[in-house]
């Protein structure tokens, strides 16, 4: 694929990460953080959870970015290990259930609405990564991965992953809010 039609489709994903974020902003902070049952996530450790992984990838292509090679193919191909990581976190009608990491898991965190104001000014760090990313090589520039520093992938692949991952949680977040509405919906309905 096109280097471009790649980096053009991850930032249009990023910039609606961005919008929803500031949607969740106008909720309650005690509506951010009620979870829609006892063994889920609440909208805000839906986005502290994020948040981590945010602190370990951005500078992670930062740094791989700043040595990368120039990209003179224009054409990215993807990697079978960065494709299946991708494709795993897209978002779908049912997700599927994924164990995390204990350092990655915000389960039980004391939260507020700056967690929000965190995933913005990553999101915005992103879009400037994207941007920088035009010019750089995205099948040979390679990234280490949270999980393991002896697993690398693609660059390409490790923005895919990364921006899957956030809309991923984001659609958590959004019917962690909206189950709890509708539960006070229908609790001042009675």
């Amino acid at each position: 694929m096109r280097s471009t039609d790649l980096i053009s489709d991850l930032t249009a994903r990023t910039e609606d990460m961005i919008l929803r974020a500031q949607q969740l902003l106008e909720q309650s902070e005690a509506n951010l953080n009620t979870k829609p049952s006892a063994d889920s996530w609440s909208a805000l450790e839906c986005i502290e959870h994020l948040n981590r992984y945010g602190d370990f990838y951005l500078p992670e292509i930062q740094q791989r970015m700043d040595k990368a090679p120039e990209n003179t193919t224009g054409r990215f191909k993807t990697g079978w290990l960065g494709n299946y990581f991708a494709k795993s976190l897209l978002p779908k009608p049912k997700l599927n259930k994924m164990k995390t990491f204990s350092s990655m898991d915000p389960a039980g965190s004391q939260l507020d609405k700056s967690v929000l104001t965190t995933f913005l000014k990553q999101q915005q760090e992103m879009l400037r990564l994207l941007e920088q990313a035009e010019t750089v090589d995205l099948t040979r520039t390679k990234t280490s991965i949270s999980i393991s520093s002896w697993i690398r992938l693609r660059l390409g692949d490790t923005f895919r992953v990364v921006i899957y991952h956030n809309q991923r949680h984001m659609e958590q977040a959004e019917r962690a809010v909206d189950i709890h509405q509708h539960h006070n919906a229908f609790q001042n309905a009675k």
